[in-house]
């Protein structure tokens, strides 16, 4: 199993080092424009191998390509990272390009590869690599909701006073502050309704705090996050890598599921060899669905700015 991690920045880097610490992948190949920057991220991380006891080759090249070639999934980090006060969908422009060339380079090299979208506007960039590669749905997959349903967990957690692997819960919707939806109908601990736990303020309270948890990092750290986006790939990587069939919600293409076409967006999804394996349907209420409408004409609006 071959990897490639485009941009060698925190989240690409950090989301090298979990693949080689969960030790699937036989080799990960760090890509980065400036030069040696890749090339000192994968000695450093190599460096740890005898430290946290993984086997995993992680070797890092500066824009070429032809190293990446046979890599069975490729994630896409690069692109400029989120400055306080910007709006992922400031980003587009200067992303677009970044994304629609590494996409190109990368199929070049390896036609058969899975890509993951990561860089934002995520589920913008992820329907870019649709309509610009031709690759099938299936192999097109945007990191969202994975790192959103995860900060939701963690409020939760926070809220009900229980450790993390009592709680569960999903962000459908948009990657945005104003498109997520946190399912906290659906949220539980133990199969337990947490809205049995807990009183309906404290539970709007946890749902926009996870709205805003990648701006309230960007706040604090004076950019964006990288352990939890790069652990949250990873798990992507991994799922699909050894097959294991989890459910992951994940920005994908929609062609009438959840009532909504021709964008990307993120839905419960099986994640498998062949990347997504079926999208999951599951009843909304009218309210979710209201909010789903509402996330998805916000990224159609985003969608909207790119040069197809």
């Amino acid at each position: 199993m071959k990897v490639t991690v485009v941009g060698a920045g925190a989240v690409g880097a950090s989301c090298a080092e979990y693949i080689a610490i969960k030790d699937f992948a036989s080799e990960v190949v760090l890509v980065d424009i400036k030069e040696g920057f890749a090339e000192g991220k994968a000695m450093d991380l190599m460096q740890t191998a005898s430290l946290n006891g993984f086997d995993t080759k992680i070797t890092g090249v500066t824009s070429d390509y032809s190293k990446t070639v046979g890599s069975d999934i490729c994630v896409i980090t690069s692109g400029i990272p989120r400055k306080p006060g910007m709006t992922r969908e400031e980003l587009i422009g200067i992303n677009a390009g970044i994304v629609k060339s590494v996409s190109a380079s990368l199929i070049e090299q390896s036609p058969n590869t899975i890509i993951i979208v990561v860089s934002n506007p995520m589920d913008t960039m992820t329907y870019l690599v649709h309509k610009t590669t031709g690759l099938p749905k299936n192999r097109i997959i945007g990191m969202g909701g994975a790192l959103d349903s995860a900060r939701f967990k963690y409020r939760l957690a926070e809220a009900v006073g229980a450790p993390i692997s009592d709680v569960d819960g999903m962000v459908i919707g948009g990657h945005s502050d104003t498109g997520m939806v946190p399912l906290t109908r659906l949220a539980t601990r133990n199969s337990v309704p947490v809205s049995h736990l807990i009183s309906d303020d404290r539970l709007n309270q946890v749902k926009e705090d996870t709205k805003v948890g990648g701006a309230t990092l960007t706040k604090l750290l004076g950019t964006s996050a990288w352990y939890a986006p790069g652990a949250a790939v990873s798990g992507l990587v991994q799922a699909i890598a050894c097959d294991q069939k989890k459910m992951f919600p994940c920005s994908t293409f929609l062609e009438g599921e959840y009532g909504l076409n021709d964008l990307c967006i993120g839905v419960p999804v099986i994640l498998g060899k062949n990347g997504i394996e079926s999208i999951v349907e599951i009843e909304l209420n009218d309210a979710e669905k209201a909010h789903m409408q509402e996330s998805a004409a916000g990224v159609s609006k985003t969608n909207a700015l790119l040069e197809l």
